[in-house]
């Protein structure tokens, strides 16, 4: 096949993989489950308050009708990972947008896990678990703001036309969108089964903590990946060094984002926060040597 019949082939596979259509008909079943999910959960509580059953989870997703907020932020979580991998080939800027993004919904989703275990008879600055409400709820004012921040700035950047170059670079990664489109699928499907397996084996998830990092400790290593064999594709396309900076810092953004998931506490908010921060500067001195050209 030549190299303009590999750029054909890959660009309607692409549009069709993820056309509107499929798209919308995504976003209907995320609705959908999202609301069956929640309702089931509420009902795995109440069986659980009427000892109808017992799980090695009842003490973390099961302990308040709260806790159901968990399951339909889980699934919502699925479809924005989704409308990553379809953003991807627009632009470096958009896709780590999209990942600050996921990162805050990650933060919302592990708050509603956190709020059925504070304790109001202790001091709030002595208990492990209002400590880290406190970061959670303080963190996500401040992701909110620097992520509208980000897209402001992104929103001012000038699009110029896409030269045979770019679209040789844009076609490249749709490519990569496809094979990571499966991948994604796979490691989900096993990570899910790995911890349906765990609750009937003597391996069980402790913490809230723990919880959250399934699927997402893999999902961002594998994100770093993607994006890094982007960066070495844009050498081929590109020899501009503002860009080849920008698109490096957002790596390095990822990386911050996946370090996260290694820590808890202030360490874990910090962390994000700071990402999102870096991503913030990155665009913006971007922004400013493209508005001195």
């Amino acid at each position: 096949m030549s190299g303009k019949g590999w750029q054909s082939f890959v660009e309607r596979l692409f549009f069709r993989v993820f056309s509107d259509r499929n798209r919308k008909f995504i976003e209907r079943i995320t609705i959908n489950v999202s609301v069956a999910g929640f309702i089931v959960h509420l009902l795995l509580i109440l069986g659980k308050n009427y000892d109808v059953f017992h799980s090695r989870m009842d003490n973390i997703l099961l302990a308040d009708p709260i806790s159901a907020i968990y399951t339909p932020f889980s699934i919502i979580l699925i479809y924005e990972i989704y409308l990553l991998v379809h953003y991807l080939p627009r632009s470096f800027t958009t896709s780590v947008s999209k990942q600050f993004e996921i990162i805050s919904l990650i933060v919302i989703r592990r708050i509603f896990g956190e709020i059925p275990h504070i304790d109001l008879m202790a001091s709030w600055f002595s208990a492990k678990a209002n400590l880290q409400l406190i970061y959670d709820l303080i963190g996500i004012l401040i992701l909110f703001f620097l992520i509208y921040l980000f897209n402001k700035s992104h929103s001012k950047l000038v699009k110029g036309k896409l030269s045979d170059n770019l679209k040789r670079f844009v076609n490249s990664k749709r490519a990569v969108s496809l094979v990571l489109l499966p991948v994604l699928v796979v490691t989900s499907l096993y990570t899910l089964v790995f911890w349906i397996s765990s609750q009937f084996s003597g391996a069980s998830i402790t913490s809230s903590f723990h919880l959250n990092a399934i699927f997402y400790n893999e999902f961002f290593t594998i994100l770093i990946l993607a994006d890094v064999f982007i960066l070495l594709l844009s050498f081929q396309y590109t020899e501009r060094y503002s860009q080849l900076i920008r698109n490096t810092g957002f790596v390095i953004c990822t990386i911050l984002i996946r370090l996260s998931f290694a820590t808890d506490g202030l360490t874990n908010i910090a962390l994000i926060v700071s990402s999102v921060i870096f991503g913030l500067l990155v665009l913006r001195i971007y922004e400013a040597t493209e508005n001195a050209r």
